[in-house]
């Protein structure tokens, strides 16, 4: 008698494969206000500050822009490195996505820059992009739609 043996097949994902491109990005001397308006005009919820070399040097979310509209920052012309989030926490393009979803969860961000070995921005990972991935596997194993 023939016995059968089944293997596990694992789904190897890769940050770059949810990543989303091309990155948006804006020097850390433009305005609060330009970057609130690249979020906006590109209906995301952070851009990459870049410096003049194209490297990563921090990130500013909705949530940045919040801390900026209270503390009365917006409408000054105050340049974006007044309220960024200094080197932020990164992922490479070829990491395993499941330790990138890890560091984001411990770290408590919802967006995840993706960068090169030479430290400029590639892509972003955001929560976004995650929840878009499990819906679509979630429909592909027999989710029933409401």
């Amino acid at each position: 008698m023939a016995v059968l043996v089944y293997r596990r097949r694992r789904i190897a994902l890769r940050v770059s494969d949810l990543m989303s491109t091309p990155p948006v990005t804006v020097h850390r001397d433009v305005s609060i206000e330009e970057a609130a308006r690249k979020m906006y005009e590109n209906r995301i919820g952070s851009v990459l500050v870049v410096d003049e070399e194209g490297k990563l040097v921090g990130i500013v979310t909705e949530r940045d822009i919040l801390y900026a509209v209270v503390k009365g920052k917006v409408g000054r012309g105050l340049p974006v490195w007044d309220i960024m989030t200094d080197n932020p926490i990164t992922a490479k393009p070829d990491e395993p996505l499941i330790e990138a979803i890890e560091r984001m969860r411990e770290a408590n961000v919802r967006h995840l820059p993706v960068v090169d070995e030479e430290g400029k921005p590639v892509g972003m990972l955001s929560l976004r992009d995650v929840v878009d991935y499990l819906l679509t596997l979630l429909h592909l194993l027999g989710g029933e739609r409401h």
